[in-house]
C-alpha cells in the first residue's frame, strides 16, 4: 500500500524537516527517516492503530519525536492529513476531511 499527503499536511511535514535541519545538521534527515520507517509500518498494517475518530481516522505517534501521524484509508491507499506536533492545539486539522 502507498500513501499520499494532504497539501496541508504535506507543508507542515515538510516545515518540520527544515526546522529540525536549522537546529542541527542532519536532524532534519533523522525525521525525515523517523517519518518514513513509521509510514513503512503504517503501510504494511494500516488496521494496528485504533479508530480515533469517524469516519476510519487513526493517528500513530512517531518514536524520537514529537509528532503524530494522522491518516485515513483512502481509495487502496493511506492519506495523511496531519503530521501534527503534540504542543499544537488538538483536532486543528478536522477541517481537511
Amino acid at each position: 500500500m502507498t500513501y499520499v499527503f494532504h497539501p496541508a499536511a504535506e507543508a507542515e511535514y515538510l516545515e518540520s524537516i527544515g526546522y529540525f535541519e536549522s537546529k542541527q545538521a542532519g536532524l532534519g534527515a533523522s525525521f525525515f527517516y523517523a517519518f518514513e520507517s513509521k509510514m513503512q509500518m503504517i503501510c504494511s498494517n494500516p488496521r494496528l492503530y485504533q479508530i480515533e475518530f469517524t469516519p476510519d481516522i487513526r493517528r500513530s505517534q512517531m518514536n524520537r519525536f514529537p509528532y503524530t501521524i494522522i491518516y485515513r484509508f483512502k481509495k487502496n491507499e493511506i492519506q495523511v492529513l496531519a503530521v501534527a506536533h503534540h504542543r499544537r492545539r488538538p483536532s486543528y486539522w478536522i477541517g481537511r476531511l
